[in-house]
């Protein structure tokens, strides 16, 4: 890790699986890498449908504040997320939308990168319920704040069998997507 802290916030909406996609990255880089990491969440009156945000700070040393004022990455994945939450990210920062979802609008101060992940989980792996780890490969694609093995650990841990393969075939595409943006790792 260049950086010793990594201030990380995933939006979007409820059922998505954000949320599960924060805390699997916060797991990994406690139990499998020994980093510090804190996850808080948050999410609108609807579970489902409503805005969500989940953010995750992971550092190598003691986190004395929990909370993430301006995100270094922000992955925004409804078009409310993105105007709820864009101004969030800080300025150079990594901004990560999915063209099926967000249309951008409003110039940011940031590296924005558009993918077009869902329709690729879509067509490669016919679930759309694993497009969060597939996002989650992505964010790992071109900003690598833990590893692969770590995640695969994880989501080992979190999933039981019968979906294991599913999100690992999710977590592959998304690093794929994300490697292709290689050029624009931190």
């Amino acid at each position: 890790m260049e950086n010793s802290t990594h201030q990380i916030v995933f939006t979007g909406s409820g059922g998505q699986g954000l949320i599960t996609a924060a805390i699997i990255l916060g797991e990994a880089a406690v139990i499998h890498e020994g980093l510090e990491a804190v996850q808080s969440q948050s999410y609108g009156a609807a579970a489902r449908g409503g805005a969500t945000r989940a953010d995750v700070i992971i550092s190598t040393e003691k986190i004395n504040i929990p909370k993430i004022n301006q995100a270094g990455v922000l992955l925004c994945l409804t078009q409310e997320a993105y105007t709820r939450f864009g101004m969030l990210i800080r300025p150079g920062g990594l901004f990560i939308t999915d063209t099926r979802f967000v249309k951008a609008v409003q110039k940011l101060d940031a590296i924005h990168i558009e993918l077009d992940l869902y329709n690729k989980v879509v067509e490669e792996i016919g679930k759309p319920v694993v497009f969060n780890i597939a996002i989650l490969g992505a964010l790992l694609g071109i900003y690598p704040v833990v590893k692969k093995d770590s995640v695969v650990k994880a989501l080992e841990h979190r999933f039981p069998p019968a979906l294991r393969a599913d999100n690992l075939k999710a977590l592959e595409l998304g690093l794929t997507t994300g490697n292709l943006y290689h050029s624009w790792r931190f």
